[in-house]
């Protein structure tokens, strides 16, 4: 079976703690690239990038991190386009039936997807929740949602079982069920 490509779109991303755990959730769900737009990530970044490290996995330094003008220019080949926001209209997360190779779109945190890539989406779903998440929480719940369906499909033997836990565990946990 050949893997599927699988990107993140930022729009204007605001903070370093959300890059970096969007990062660190990129790395436990093989994303292949993450891009993003805007100036502010950078600006917070550079005010003290020790205090914004939630990639303890180191994923940053495996999956290309890269600042495009838009997000449009920097959809890959072959890949549909699947923005992800609370927009009137949007397909619940449950019901939605994710592509093979999929580019997902995620608005800033403080803001909406623009209307220019909603209006070119394949689709525009929403993750159903009672007020919005935190930006690297909606796309955790996104990547797993993949993973969860695919699984189920019998796509993703490799995410199961004993060895995965082993392979993906800290060091400090060496915990069994007895």
């Amino acid at each position: 079976m050949t893997k599927n490509y699988v990107s993140i779109g930022l729009q204007n991303p605001k903070t370093p703690v959300n890059v970096n755990g969007i990062m660190r959730a990129s790395g436990c769900y093989q994303v292949d690239a993450v891009w993003y737009t805007g100036r502010r990530y950078e600006l917070a970044a550079r005010s003290g990038e020790a205090q914004y490290q939630v990639d303890t996995k180191k994923a940053a330094q495996r999956i290309p991190l890269n600042k495009v003008e838009t997000l449009l220019s920097a959809v890959p080949e072959g890949t549909k386009i699947v923005c992800v926001d609370l927009v009137e209209g949007a397909i619940p997360l449950p019901e939605f039936d994710h592509p093979e190779n999929a580019f997902y779109v995620f608005g800033p945190e403080d803001g909406t997807v623009e209307q220019d890539l909603i209006d070119k989406a394949d689709a525009v779903v929403y993750v159903p929740t009672v007020g919005c998440m935190n930006l690297a929480a909606s796309v955790n719940v996104l990547l797993y949602d993949r993973l969860a369906k695919s699984v189920q499909k019998g796509q993703q033997a490799d995410f199961m079982g004993d060895q995965l836990i082993r392979r993906s565990r800290d060091n400090n946990n060496r915990m069994k069920v007895r």
